[in-house]
C-alpha cells in the first residue's frame, strides 16, 4: 500500500477532511470565479450593462452543459480511480486515466461543432429577446470553440486532486482565474473587445489551465503513470466511468434545463431585466455554494476508499463531520445574504436602481432554505462515491428535475415573478429530507453488514 492509500485508510478523518477539502474548495471558488468575474465586467460595459447581462444569463444553460461533461468525466474517473488504489489495482486506474483522457477531448470537439452549428436557434430557445441576443450569441460563440479546454481543466483538475495532490489542483486553478481577471480587464476596457473579450479571456485562462493539468501527468509526476495505449476506448473503463459521473452530469444537465425554463418565465414575467437579475443572484449563489461542491469533492477519494477497504464507519464519520460544517457554513451565508444583499448585488448591476431592487428581491427569497443544501449535496455525494450510481443519480436529479421543473412550470402561473423565486427553496427542503432518509437507510445496512454473524457453541 502506497503513503497516499496508507493516509487515506489511517489518518484522522478530520485532517483528511481539511488537507483534501480545502484545496478543493479554494479550487472550486477560483473556478466559479471565471463566470462571475466576467458578469461583473460585463454588467458594467457603459451603456448596454444591463442588456448584457441578460444576453450573459442566457447563455448559461449552455456553460452548464459544458461544466456536466467534466463533471461527467472527471468526477466519474476520479470516483473510479479511488476505488481501483482502495482494491490496490493501480493497472486499471491507469486506464481510467487514459480514456478520461480520450472523452474529453472527443466530448469537447462534439459540443463546440453542434453549438456553433444552432448558435441561433439554441439561443431563442434558451430565453434570448431580440434586444440581448447579439450579446448572447457574441460570448457563447468564443466559449463554443474553447469547450475542449473547459472540459479538460475541469476534468484533470478533479483526478489531480485523487491522485493525492489537492494543493496543485488548487494552485493550477488559482493560476487560470487570476489569468482570466487580468485578460477579462484588458480585453473588455483596454482593447474595447465588450462581451467578447470576456469569453476570449476565459477560453485562454482554461487553455493555460488544462495544458498544466495534462503536463502533470505526461510528465510523470503523478502516482499514476501514463500510457498512450491508455487513450484508446475501452468499454470495461468508459461504462463504469459514466455510471458514476452519471449523477453529476444529470444533475448538471437538469439544471440547465431549469434554467431555460426559469429564463423564459422569467421573460414572460420581468423581462430582459429579470433575466439580467437571475443571472446575477445564480453569481452570487454560485459563490456561496462553491466552497460545498469543494468539500464535496474533497471527501470524494477518502470515502471512495474506504468504502473500498470495507472501512464503512470511517467512510460515515466523513459523511457526518462534512455534513455538519457545510450546514452552519450555510446558515452564516444565508445570515448576510438577508441583511446585506445590497452589498453583494451592486458590483453585478451597473448603477441601474431597478436592477438592484430586483436583485435584491429575489436574492432574499431564493435563498431561504439554503442551509440545507450542504447536507442534501454531502448525502448525494456520499451515495455517489460508495457506487451507488443508480441512486445517486436519483438523488441528483430530485432538487434540479423532478421537484423543481414541476414547480417552475406551476409556481410562476400562480404567484408571477414571485412563484420563481420561492421554486427553489421548495425544492431546497425537500430534497434535504428525501435524501436524509436514502443516506440512513445505506449507513443502516452497511452497519448491519459490517457485524460478524454469531455462531452458536456446539
Amino acid at each position: 500500500m502506497g503513503k497516499h492509500q496508507e493516509l487515506l485508510a489511517t489518518e484522522s478523518i478530520g485532517k483528511l477532511i481539511f488537507k483534501y477539502s480545502l484545496p478543493a474548495i479554494i479550487g472550486m471558488m477560483v473556478n466559479g470565479l471565471y463566470n462571475v468575474v466576467d458578469r461583473m465586467f460585463i454588467g458594467n460595459i457603459p451603456g448596454v450593462g444591463h442588456l448584457a447581462i441578460s444576453g450573459l444569463g442566457v447563455t448559461l444553460p449552455i456553460m452548464t452543459i459544458i461544466m456536466a461533461f467534466g463533471l461527467l468525466i472527471g468526477i466519474g474517473a476520479a470516483t473510479n480511480i479511488s476505488i481501483k488504489l482502495g482494491e490496490n489495482n493501480k493497472d486499471q486506474a491507469e486506464g481510467i486515466l487514459g480514456n478520461a483522457i480520450s472523452l474529453c477531448i472527443l466530448s469537447g470537439l462534439a459540443i463546440s461543432v453542434i453549438g456553433l452549428i444552432f448558435v441561433n436557434p439554441i439561443l431563442s430557445m434558451f430565453g434570448a429577446s431580440p434586444d440581448s441576443l447579439p450579446f448572447a450569441k457574441e460570448y457563447i460563440e468564443v466559449i463554443l470553440i474553447g469547450s475542449v479546454f473547459n472540459i479538460t481543466a475541469g476534468s484533470m483538475t478533479n483526478l489531480i486532486r485523487s491522485d493525492g495532490n489537492p494543493k496543485l489542483s488548487a494552485i493550477i486553478m488559482a493560476t487560470g482565474c487570476f489569468l482570466n481577471i487580468i485578460l477579462d480587464a484588458l480585453f473588455i476596457f483596454g482593447f474595447g473587445m465588450g462581451i467578447a473579450g470576456a469569453a476570449w479571456a476565459t477560453i485562454i485562462s482554461q487553455a493555460v489551465t488544462a495544458a498544466w493539468s495534462l503536463g502533470y501527468y505526461f510528465a510523470g509526476k503523478s502516482n499514476l503513470s501514463f500510457h498512450k495505449s491508455g487513450l484508446k476506448l475501452a468499454r470495461k473503463y468508459v461504462f463504469p466511468m459514466l455510471a458514476i459521473g452519471s449523477a453529476p452530469f444529470a444533475m448538471q444537465v437538469a439544471m440547465s434545463g431549469v434554467q431555460i425554463i426559469c429564463n423564459n418565465a422569467l421573460g414572460t414575467y420581468g423581462g430582459d431585466m429579470a433575466i439580467g437579475a437571475f443571472a446575477t443572484i445564480n453569481s452570487i449563489v454560485l459563490m456561496m455554494v462553491t466552497p460545498i461542491i469543494g468539500v464535496a469533492q474533497g471527501t470524494q477519494p477518502i470515502i471512495g476508499f474506504n468504502f473500498g477497504a470495507k472501512q464503512y464507519d470511517r467512510a460515515t464519520l466523513t459523511l457526518k463531520i462534512s455534513a455538519g460544517f457545510t450546514f452552519v457554513f450555510l446558515l452564516v451565508v444565508v445570515a448576510i445574504m438577508q441583511i446585506i444583499p445590497e452589498t453583494l448585488v451592486s458590483p453585478f448591476s451597473g448603477n441601474n436602481p431597478e436592477l438592484v431592487a430586483m436583485t435584491v428581491e429575489g436574492l432574499r427569497k431564493y435563498t431561504i432554505m439554503m442551509p440545507l443544501m450542504g447536507p442534501a449535496m454531502l448525502g448525494s455525494q456520499y451515495i455517489q462515491a460508495i457506487g451507488k450510481a443508480k441512486s445517486a443519480m436519483i438523488l441528483g436529479l430530485l432538487r434540479q428535475v423532478i421537484l423543481l421543473i414541476p414547480l417552475m412550470l406551476i409556481m410562476p402561473r400562480i404567484f408571477g415573478l414571485t412563484g420563481i423565486w420561492f421554486s427553489q427553496p421548495i425544492a431546497d427542503g425537500l430534497t434535504a429530507l428525501i435524501t436524509a432518509v436514502v443516506v440512513i437507510k445505506e449507513i443502516r445496512s452497511q452497519t448491519a453488514r459490517a457485524i460478524p454473524e454469531v455462531v452458536p457453541a456446539v
